[in-house]
């Protein structure tokens, strides 16, 4: 392969992976155009992101045993293909349910996109260069959820919803074609075995009841619903079968074994919550930012690009200290220091708050994201096998999903409840012994009476100005105190840092060996 050759697969394959993690976030701010579009209501036109979710988290654990029994050239391809296909669908479906399944099958392929678009840029680095690898696939996964919602928001005002699956068409395709011509297969085979279709249906139906239940858990107002309380018990039974199956048999789908490693298995905790804080983030900043702050779409975009800017920086300057032989675990600890940082400015916010204030705290978001994404992969192999690399590094690359629902989940749960709480101390306050209160009504009514109103219809607009007032305040401290959580839970988290300090010395360069 020549270096042109080299660099446009390595280009095509790290495009691949951000068209389908921008795919994981890009949709969230067109739903409300989809529903009257297609006569549906909200809350079911949500299971768009929801079905996409499901078949991602499905199909990550078990891109190593697909790839292994189709061959990887075959399994990528064929994955792009049906991205690309199923994008088309989305773009040109005509109600709400043709849009979820085909946002199902969508996520199916998109799974191979990730997992596998990650061992290939490995594979084109010699082993001393690991490290640069790891940062340019990094920027890939940074990239892709960050610039999601803003990408959709500017499509759909714009131009319409469908376009914000019709613009992987002309990607997919020459992904695609690059892909037909320029990818091989690895230079170690996995080897093929019997296929566990116990292992596959019991996970499939563990974590895709699992997703379902995280995703509409807040909307149907959790265990108050039957469908919940029914796919919550299967959840947890057959997530456990699974657990039990797949330790109990020679040739897992998914082998679970390789969490003996304690570097894996405290890789796959730091990942998880990195993937819960990178998505709360990147779901509640742009909310705060144009709900609360009044920025358009494109204003939080603005907000984003610098904290992006700063990461690529970061992630240059990671792959140069792993490479000088720096331990993962430090640039680990200064990543989430770093992201502790963050919420802890965003917890201090007010309605006040400039935009320089709040792109300047979403630099620390980004730089401590960025040190968090490389080194969290090179920990998590660091004491694997050969054979087992891609097995735990697809195991790693779900925890982060996982990290992002569970997360998503939590956090308007805690939001909805935060609020109710303090619109409800707010409002025990604008009582007529409050003089404060009073004064502030009665100025009201002043201002409308000199605006021409009645005194009555006067006092109607004060009294709902100030319940305006009462909810704008206590949407921002509920979004503070969601902050201040997910600052609280990195830090709890952090110490588990010292059980790997003795084993991270020399991360595992030797990752290209395998397929995940």
């Amino acid at each position: 392969m020549t270096s042109l050759q080299r660099k446009l697969l390595i280009f095509t394959v790290i495009l691949a992976a951000i068209m389908e993690l921008i795919d994981i976030s890009i949709v969230n701010v067109a739903l409300s155009h989809m529903s009257g579009n297609l006569g549906a209501t909200l809350e079911d036109t949500s299971w768009v992101i929801t079905a996409y979710a499901i078949a991602n988290v499905i199909i990550i654990p078990i891109t190593s045993f697909l790839s292994a029994n189709l061959g990887r050239r075959n399994y990528y391809i064929g994955s792009i293909i049906l991205f690309t296909f199923c994008s088309f669908m989305c773009g040109h479906s005509s109600n709400i349910w043709m849009l979820v399944f085909f946002r199902f099958l969508q996520g199916i392929g998109g799974g191979a996109l990730l997992s596998i678009s990650q061992v290939v840029v490995f594979e084109l680095f010699p082993k001393d260069k690991q490290s640069t690898a790891g940062a340019l696939f990094g920027a890939g996964i940074f990239i892709g959820p960050t610039i999601g919602p803003t990408l959709g928001g500017y499509i759909t005002e714009n131009y319409d919803w469908p376009w914000i699956f019709l613009i992987n068409i002309p990607i997919g395709i020459l992904v695609a074609i690059s892909c037909y011509f320029l990818l091989k297969e690895p230079p170690v085979k996995p080897e093929i075995s019997k296929v566990d279709w116990t292992g596959i249906a019991l996970l499939a139906i563990g974590v895709g009841a699992l997703q379902t239940v995280l995703e509409r858990g807040e909307v149907e107002d959790w265990f108050e619903t039957r469908y919940i309380i029914v796919l919550t018990a299967i959840a947890i039974v057959t997530l456990l079968a699974f657990i039990y199956w797949e330790l109990k048999i020679d040739k897992p789908v998914v082998n679970l074994r390789v969490l003996k490693s304690k570097s894996l298995s405290i890789a796959a905790i730091l990942t998880f919550v990195t993937g819960f804080g990178m998505f709360i983030s990147i779901y509640i900043s742009p909310v705060v930012a144009q709900r609360l702050l009044s920025f358009s779409p494109y204003q939080t975009g603005l907000l984003l690009l610098p904290g992006a800017l700063f990461a690529l920086v970061a992630l240059k300057l990671c792959g140069t200290l792993l490479q000088k032989g720096v331990s993962p675990v430090i640039i680990i600890a200064t990543g989430f220091l770093l992201f502790i940082y963050f919420n802890w400015r965003m917890s201090g916010i007010s309605l006040d708050t400039s935009a320089l204030e709040v792109a300047t705290a979403l630099i620390f978001r980004a730089l401590g994201l960025a040190l968090l994404t490389v080194p969290l992969t090179m920990l998590a192999v660091s004491s694997l096998d050969d054979k087992d690399v891609g097995q735990g590094a697809a195991l790693n690359n779900m925890m982060r999903q996982l990290g992002g629902s569970f997360g998503v989940s939590i956090i308007n749960t805690y939001i909805a409840h935060r609020y109710a709480e303090h619109r409800n101390v707010l409002i025990s306050n604008v009582t007529p012994d409050n003089a404060k209160a009073m004064d502030r009504i009665n100025a009201y009514i002043s201002y409308f009476q000199h605006r021409g109103f009645a005194y009555n219809e006067a006092r109607a607009k004060a009294l709902k100005l100030m319940e305006n007032i009462v909810t704008k305040q206590s949407s921002l401290l509920s979004y503070r105190d969601a902050f201040f959580l997910v600052g609280l839970f990195f830090a709890l988290t952090l110490p588990l840092l010292l059980l790997v300090m003795s084993k991270s010395k020399k991360p595992k360069t030797n990752i290209i060996l395998s397929d995940h």
